[in-house]
Formats: structure tokens, C-alpha cells, sequence
């Protein structure tokens, strides 16, 4: 599509992405999520389409490709279009 690459989780301090801001877990299989705030020394993280957040090491978090913000938020636009709760 784009050509766009995934770059490597960075070694080294993470700088803090802006609220709702996508990003990416890679410790949880590369999953998406929307960047809600820090908790101690985690990221709290969001599933785009609703649900329960989660925590993740700034480490194993990068900013989501192009790609992958099209495809979460194609989705989202499809959770709500079924009218399922966000």
C-alpha cells in the first residue's frame, strides 16, 4: 500500500505520545490501542473499538504506522456503524 515500514521498538527513553494518540503494543502481539496517560511506569492504553484498558512498558510501544492507524480507525467507524458501544 504506502511502502511504509514498521520500525524497531527504540532502545532508550520513550517520549510520552499525546492523549489519543494510536499506538502500538508490540509485548501483546502488535496490538493497537489509543494512548490515554501514564500510570506509574506504564502506559495506560485503550482497544480503539471500546473495551477495557490495558497496561504496557513504554519500551514495547511505538506510534502506529499510517497503515495500521487506517485499519483502526476503519474499524472503529465499523463498531460504530453496528451500533456497538464505544
Amino acid at each position: 500500500m504506502s511502502g511504509e515500514t514498521v520500525q524497531p521498538v527504540p532502545h532508550g527513553p520513550v517520549p510520552v505520545p499525546m492523549t489519543g494518540t494510536l499506538v502500538v503494543d508490540t509485548s501483546r502481539g502488535d496490538r493497537i490501542g489509543e494512548f490515554r496517560g501514564v500510570a506509574g511506569p506504564y502506559w495506560s492504553l485503550r482497544p480503539v473499538c471500546g473495551g477495557a484498558e490495558w497496561e504496557a512498558e513504554p519500551g514495547a510501544v511505538r506510534r502506529a504506522t499510517r497503515q495500521e492507524r487506517l485499519r483502526a480507525e476503519i474499524e472503529r467507524w465499523n463498531a460504530r456503524s453496528r451500533g456497538e458501544v464505544l
